[in-house]
């Protein structure tokens, strides 16, 4: 499912074996809307990163995905660093880009998932007032494991998504989970002009948690306002801002000796 094509557009580097294209929202855009299959977007960060580490599964589930955009402040600033420049693309706003281009063009939106806070039909209402002529589908769906499979409820809410024949899947589940579940139904949308994770997106478009002001996100510093909202956060945190680095000097400079 990886193109080629996209790969030589930019500077392409890997992480931890992870092909990173790095395209700007501009490119993808493009990619939307030319393509008449399925274009499946992963906005990589150091979590998702770290967990294709670990679990080679799931390193073979984002590597299927058409292309993967830097999302983590981190990972931009260290592969530029190391002479790689990219651009960065957060998932929140490119999946809000999405939005509003579906709006103008009267496409049907799928939202799937919507994690502990049943976040999803209160995202979609925020979307809808922002963007009145989008048509929003909303499906919590059920359980889904981290291998992807789901139980009845999960099962019934993808059959009415695919009964509503969409233009965009935003899928909002834990990364693991919900790039695992994309890569088992992906077939079941031919429609599909793009789909992507979208992990807490719906969380911060309707209000649960509020997303790091912009002077946060453009220091990137959003980690130290989720750590401040979210202590709970604390282990996540600590190997987004400090495993991960280490561990990507690491495989960096091993490539190099």
């Amino acid at each position: 499912m990886h193109n080629p094509h996209l790969s030589h557009e930019k500077n392409l580097t890997e992480i931890f074996g992870i092909p990173i294209e790095g395209l700007s929202a501009d490119v993808l855009m493009e990619h939307m809307r030319e393509r008449r299959k399925p274009f499946w977007v992963v906005t990589v960060n150091p979590e998702i990163l770290l967990s294709c580490r670990s679990r080679s599964a799931y390193a073979h589930a984002v590597r299927q995905a058409n292309t993967r955009t830097v999302d983590g402040f981190g990972v931009w600033l260290l592969l530029r660093m190391f002479g790689k420049k990219t651009h960065r693309v957060t998932g929140a706003d490119f999946a809000e880009r999405v939005v509003a281009w579906a709006a103008e063009q009267r496409w049907k939106v799928g939202f799937f998932g919507g994690g502990r806070w049943h976040s999803t039909q209160a995202a979609a209402d925020s979307m809808k007032k922002k963007y009145p002529a989008v048509q929003i589908v909303c499906e919590e769906g059920g359980i889904i494991t981290r291998d992807g499979d789901e139980d009845a409820e999960a099962e019934e809410a993808r059959y009415r998504l695919m009964m509503s024949e969409l233009d965009v899947l935003l899928v909002a589940l834990d990364h693991v989970k919900q790039e695992q579940w994309i890569l088992k139904h992906l077939q079941d949308f031919p429609k599909l002009r793009l789909v992507m994770g979208v992990g807490g997106t719906f969380d911060f478009w309707s209000g649960t948690i509020r997303r790091a002001p912009t002077l946060f996100r453009a220091m990137g510093l959003e980690w130290v306002w989720r750590f401040m909202k979210e202590p709970e956060r604390y282990k996540r945190i600590f190997r987004a801002v400090i495993i991960f680095p280490v561990l990507f000097l690491i495989d960096q400079c091993s490539k190099k000796y």
